[in-house]
């Protein structure tokens, strides 16, 4: 009866590990050079904003570096509009990516 729920809990728990990578398929990150960090609050603060943002997985802005990678869904949004975003909250995205 023991073997048996365990196998039963542990086909259940490696299934639901799957899951997630089947979402990550659909990901895609982009990398941007971005000017106007004066501090890492603002660093810190362009995360917070580009979270909030519909398609957004995930940022990791660096400062004095300015490099900012986004993780992003392709289905809800675009490079273009990432880039939109950044430069209507007042930073200037370099041209050639990162």
């Amino acid at each position: 009866m023991f073997r048996r729920k365990f196998l039963q809990l542990a086909t259940l728990a490696s299934a639901g590990a799957l899951a997630p990578m089947d979402a990550l398929a659909t990901v895609k990150t982009a990398t941007y050079h971005v000017k106007g960090f004066s501090c890492i609050t603002c660093a810190t603060g362009l995360d917070t904003m580009l979270a909030k943002e519909k398609g957004i997985q995930s940022s990791k802005s660096t400062y004095p570096e300015g490099l900012v990678k986004v993780a992003y869904d392709p289905k809800q949004t675009n490079e273009r509009s990432i880039v939109a975003f950044i430069t209507d909250l007042g930073f200037t995205v370099d041209s050639n990516p990162a």
